[in-house]
């Protein structure tokens, strides 16, 4: 099965909340996130397999009309993305920390995905739009080698669309940081 995510992001909260039950009876997919974001719009996200998901995403654009900001669909995510997008990501400690913001919740979405790609890095957090200005973070551990691979990574794929605000590398993080961050 190949997984996808897609997310769609209004002008309005009563079109958002109507545009995520159409995309949920459109198609069998999972919704991941549906919620209010700053500045004032609304944001859904769903996963499952892309055909589904593009199904839903093309449904939904229908029914939010003009409301509608923005709809993606990001196909073959890797499959850690989706519990460190819902808050269910398992891992065995933290080494060196890698952490990358960027303009957009798709932008950071499309950052763990490249992150987990690119070297073996256990993805901690992604964190979208709530309390953020619309923007997102990912967080995630490895080695450091690793780490700073999948930020390099980040940087290359995302800063060609002025996509990444700010990254950071922290080779031995504090466990005090740590247990505060996570």
């Amino acid at each position: 099965m190949s997984l996808a995510i897609g997310l769609m992001e209004y002008k309005t909260v009563p079109k958002g909340v109507e545009a995520a039950d159409a995309m949920l009876k459109a198609s069998d997919v999972r919704l991941l996130f549906s919620s209010p974001i700053c500045p004032g719009k609304y944001v859904s996200i769903i996963s499952g397999e892309v055909d589904a998901v593009r199904t839903a995403v093309g449904k939904a654009a229908l029914v939010g009309g003009i409301f509608t900001v923005d709809s993606h669909v990001l196909p073959n995510v890797h499959p850690s993305v989706i519990p460190a997008l819902t808050g269910t990501a398992e891992f065995e400690g933290v080494e060196a920390l890698g952490l990358v913001e960027t303009i957009s919740a798709v932008a950071a979405i499309t950052a763990g995905d490249v992150a987990a790609k690119a070297a073996s890095i256990d993805l901690l957090e992604i964190r979208i739009a709530r309390g953020l200005g619309g923007k997102g973070f990912v967080v995630f551990t490895g080695d450091l080698g690793s780490v700073e691979a999948s930020v390099g990574a980040c940087e290359k794929r995302l800063g060609e669309e002025g996509g990444v605000v700010s990254s950071s590398v922290i080779a031995s993080p504090h466990r005090d940081l740590v247990a505060v961050l996570l």
